[in-house]
């Protein structure tokens, strides 16, 4: 099983597309002038910036204030408006960091508060990585209730269907091996299948998997599997 997403993962994937990669200083100015002025864009693409250190010095605190102030003023935009995706995923980016907290900073470890995060860009935005981390929270757990593993294992299969790679893979895991669901071998290889086809050069672990789970498989469950994948392709999905 994989770690963790750090914040920076799903900040990559959110990022506007068009942002610039080295940022000159009369531009960066410009951003802070902007961000100071309440523009949300401007926010992200700083709040980015500082947490990837692309083009400044790195700085956790400084992302989260940025993150922060996006979180705080458009928490109750509709989830279908254009700036939804860049809502959610400062939620997001958030939650992982009450996850772990930030060294030297005033912001600790919260659990409760990171759950707190990731349930609402989950819920009410829909972000398929908040719903992958936070069936993650409802699953790591070996002494999780029976609540807490049916809340986890709704948000895994949400995040999966809508192609989160990781959710996928994780669901195809436990299907394929019975871990805690009933087993359904066919259908485990078959999500694992489509993970290994959009995993990272840093995700061996799903890679790895995939192999273990395609080498016990019988026959019946390949071509059982490579049918699911078939429809799944048809936008046949269920």
């Amino acid at each position: 099983m994989s770690g963790q997403p750090g914040v920076g993962t799903g900040i990559r994937k959110a990022a506007p597309s068009g942002s610039s990669t080295a940022t000159p200083a009369e531009s960066l100015t410009a951003l802070q002038y902007a961000a100071e002025e309440g523009h949300f864009v401007a926010q992200w693409k700083l709040g980015r910036m500082y947490a990837l250190g692309d083009g400044v010095v790195q700085d956790d605190v400084r992302a989260f204030e940025y993150f922060s102030r996006i979180a705080n003023a458009h928490a109750e935009d509709s989830p279908s408006a254009p700036q939804s995706a860049i809502v959610a995923n400062a939620f997001l980016a958030l939650g992982r960091y009450y996850l772990s907290g930030i060294p030297n900073s005033k912001v600790k470890p919260d659990p409760d508060r990171a759950r707190e995060m990731l349930s609402y860009a989950a819920s009410y935005f829909g972000n398929a990585d908040a719903q992958y981390d936070l069936a993650r929270l409802y699953l790591k757990s070996s002494d999780a209730s029976r609540d807490d593993f049916r809340y986890g294992a709704r948000w895994l299969g949400l995040a999966a269907q809508k192609g989160q790679h990781q959710a996928q893979a994780l669901l195809g895991q436990m299907l394929f091996n019975g871990d805690r669901l009933p087993r359904q071998a066919a259908r485990g290889l078959m999500w694992l299948t489509l993970a290994r086809d959009s995993a990272g050069p840093d995700e061996a672990w799903i890679k790895e998997s995939y192999n273990r789970a395609f080498a016990k498989a019988s026959d019946d469950d390949r071509a059982s599997a490579l049918k699911m994948l078939e429809l799944w392709v048809q936008g046949k999905r269920d």
